[in-house]
Order: structure tokens, then C-alpha cells, then sequence
């Protein structure tokens, strides 16, 4: 129980019923913002996303851009997307217009 507290200051890692209370704290602390940085990048790479997409070569939105990668089952998740819309927007727009042409020959059949 000290091991844990030694890094903390002054009482927080000499009493003990305070370090009981700052390692409860730290603990949720933690768990918490595990959650919390899940969330944050998801929002960020959602982001990324929805800016290369609402470029003039893109000619539609983040959320038709997910729904069409679905409807084809292309596994292609957000972090990944993100990553090649940073690196090579190319590859992201090739990517989308072929599920816009894709998308255009099932409503011609």
C-alpha cells in the first residue's frame, strides 16, 4: 500500500487512512479516464474524417461516406480511415467514389 503512495506528497504518503483515500481517488481516477480517451478519439477521428470528406473531390458527407462503406462490408474502421485521410487523401477518395459508383450501378440494376 505505501509502494503505491510513495510518489504522492507530503501526508498523502505517510497516513494511512489518506492513502487509502488518494489511491481510491486515483483508482477511479483512471478507470474513468480510460472511457474518456476512448471517447476523445473516436470525436477525433471523426473528425479528421469529416474534413477530408467535405472536400471539393468528395462529393458527399462523413455519415453517407459510413453508411455506404457498411452497406458494401468493407472493414474499415474510424482510426484507419482517419490515418489515410491524413496521410493519403488519394486513397480516401478513390475509396469513396467508388462506393458513390458502386452505389449508382445498384440503383441503375
Amino acid at each position: 500500500m505505501r509502494l503505491f503512495a510513495s510518489t504522492f506528497r507530503e501526508a498523502h504518503s505517510r497516513l494511512t487512512r489518506t492513502i487509502m483515500q488518494q489511491k481510491t481517488r486515483a483508482l477511479v481516477s483512471a478507470h474513468r479516464d480510460r472511457g474518456r480517451q476512448k471517447r476523445d478519439f473516436r470525436r477525433l477521428w471523426i473528425t479528421r474524417i469529416n474534413a477530408v470528406t467535405r472536400e471539393d473531390k468528395v462529393s458527399y458527407s462523413y455519415s453517407r461516406l459510413i453508411h455506404d462503406l457498411h452497406k458494401r462490408q468493407l472493414l474499415l474502421n474510424r482510426k484507419i480511415l482517419a490515418q489515410i485521410a491524413i496521410s493519403n487523401k488519394n486513397c480516401l477518395y478513390m475509396i469513396s467514389n467508388e462506393n458513390m459508383i458502386s452505389n449508382e450501378i445498384i440503383k441503375l440494376n
